[in-house]
């Protein structure tokens, strides 16, 4: 029986890298393809985390895989993206991380001290962000079939009782609050990948999110929703903010911090950095009237000194993300069709 889909996905018979990417072909592979063939309640919400119901508890359950080249860069390696991904995702929906598994796909002929490496970054990951590696599986594929080591993470988590993160909470007049400096990870990798020198050593903003949450959550837990901007940066995490809740997004350009020496790899890269991964940062929507209490909690905490408010939620062109130019134009920020940069988280 010859396979179908239920709808084209951009002409592509085969897997590319672009499904991987985190923007509108990842999108078109888990509507047409995954979805379908999974089905149920709990997986419609497509959050960063599934927040579910069990025994009386609510939990947020998330899982992820995670195969960065290289292992190892300027502030951390893919033991410590690993944990804090799965830790951020798990955060993204109110709960605090409690418990993670840990599967490694390792390529035959890797040297046992770089995997000896990776364990103890995964552990002292763990450590960080108080949160337990309970379980685990490890599988070897032969050479030439993988790259080096392979890792995926699941989590669960509490998600405290008022707090309901989701998409669709979102209203107009929300305000967007970003928690600091974007598309440092994604140059940090590339920096190293093709040995280029930008006269300043970038650093991955790589760490676990979930005391920053907290901070917010007592604040307020009257949240709306909150993003990690990694695959896809933040044009990915906006558009799927606003296709979700069917607000519009106005981002005033100017307002979203970038730093000079990003701006300046990403400008000799070809790259736009609101399309660069992150994997220290978040997009937060905040009701109006709770807004400059929770900015001022961000920036008292260590991984939110540089937190700014970037933009609102509109009744306008409703579903679309728009960037406010300095000259006083506006320009649609798209979501990315494929990747801009390949195996960064």
């Amino acid at each position: 029986m010859a396979w179908s889909c239920p709808a084209p996905l951009r002409d592509q018979p085969r897997v590319v890298m672009g499904h991987g990417g985190g923007g509108a072909m990842s999108a078109e592979l888990v509507e047409h393809v995954f979805a379908p063939a999974f089905g149920g309640e709990v997986l419609r919400q497509l959050g960063d985390a599934a927040a579910v119901t069990l025994g009386g508890a609510r939990l947020a359950f998330s899982t992820d895989s995670f195969v960065v080249r290289p292992l190892f860069f300027p502030g951390g390696s893919i033991g410590d993206l690993a944990v804090n991904g799965t830790v951020n995702d798990l955060a993204m929906s109110g709960a605090r991380a409690a418990y993670l598994s840990c599967g490694f796909i390792l390529e035959e002929g890797v040297e046992m001290p770089v995997v000896a490496r990776v364990a103890r970054a995964m552990g002292a990951a763990a450590r960080a962000a108080g949160v337990e590696i309970a379980t685990g599986d490890t599988k070897v594929v032969e050479a030439g079939h993988g790259d080096g080591v392979y890792i995926n993470t699941a989590g669960i988590g509490l998600i405290p009782p008022g707090v309901d993160l989701r998409p669709d909470r979102v209203v107009p007049g929300d305000v967007v609050i970003v928690s600091g400096p974007l598309g440092v990870h994604g140059v940090a990798i590339m920096s190293v990948r093709e040995g280029l020198e930008f006269g300043v050593e970038i650093e991955s903003d790589c760490a676990p999110l979930g005391g920053l949450v907290d901070a917010m959550l007592a604040v307020t837990p009257d949240l709306h929703v909150l993003r990690d901007p990694t695959r896809g940066g933040l044009a990915a995490s906006l558009n799927e903010i606003a296709a979700a809740s069917g607000a519009g997004v106005v981002v005033r350009e100017r307002a979203v911090p970038v730093p000079p020496e990003v701006a300046n790899a990403c400008a000799i890269l070809g790259l736009d950095p609101w399309y660069v991964a992150n994997e220290g940062k978040l997009v937060a929507f905040v009701p109006r009237e709770h807004a400059d209490a929770v900015l001022a909690a961000m920036r008292a905490h260590p991984l939110g000194t540089q937190a700014c408010v970037i933009g609102e939620a509109v009744p306008d062109h409703p579903g679309m993300v728009v960037a406010r130019t300095g000259l006083g134009g506006t320009r649609v920020v798209d979501l990315p069709i494929g990747e801009q940069l390949p195996r960064i988280c």
